[in-house]
């Protein structure tokens, strides 16, 4: 198996974003072992594993950070979320569907939702924790991890980073900042 470079995450850049959700059919689409027209064709409902939220005029992509010290992971009675190589993962089959996750996840990134193709008696329907995974069953050919909603954003909105070269991006950019509010404060 390909060794993926520890804390990757999803970031998402709120001025690009259209809310035009095509992340979230191509999340879904990921996940549901079969291309749209098959999903289609037996009735399947599609669930992904990413939202897209409005906030006043503002639209944004939300997934999962993989935080380092995970609130999720950290809080899950049953272990269900551990960390693993730098990548917070969930085992469905130990969730027990508490919400507890959800309610500790500091980005609202993790959904409680039952199987909604299971014909089985409503009663029965166990719900499980789901979150962005990073597609880690999507690898490409040149060994790189492929994010179904990275590849599908038309406005680039969505990118795949590492930890550190998006703080040394951040760091650059600060420092800017700085330069641009100095040279304005001596004009």
């Amino acid at each position: 198996m390909v060794r993926v470079k520890e804390n990757f995450f999803i970031y998402a850049d709120p001025r690009k974003c259209l809310g035009c959700k095509n992340c979230e059919l191509a999340c879904a689409i990921a996940h549901a072992d079969c291309d749209l027209q098959t999903a289609v064709t037996k009735g399947l409902q599609l669930q992904p594993r990413n939202l897209v939220v409005q906030v006043d005029d503002m639209v944004m992509p939300i997934q999962c950070r993989q935080c380092e010290d995970a609130p999720c992971a950290l809080a899950c009675p049953t272990g269900a979320i551990y960390q693993e190589d730098g990548f917070v993962k969930i085992n469905e089959g130990n969730c027990i569907g508490c919400k507890v996750c959800t309610m500790v996840c500091p980005f609202g990134a993790i959904s409680i939702t039952k199987d909604i193709n299971d014909n089985s008696n409503y009663r029965t329907k166990k719900a499980k924790a789901r979150k962005c995974d990073l597609c880690f069953s999507r690898i490409q050919d040149n060994n790189e991890v492929s994010c179904a909603c990275v590849e599908a954003c038309p406005t680039k909105a969505i990118m795949l980073v590492d930890y550190e070269s998006y703080r040394k991006k951040l760091i650059e950019e600060r420092g800017k900042e700085l330069v641009r509010a100095h040279t304005k404060t001596k004009v």
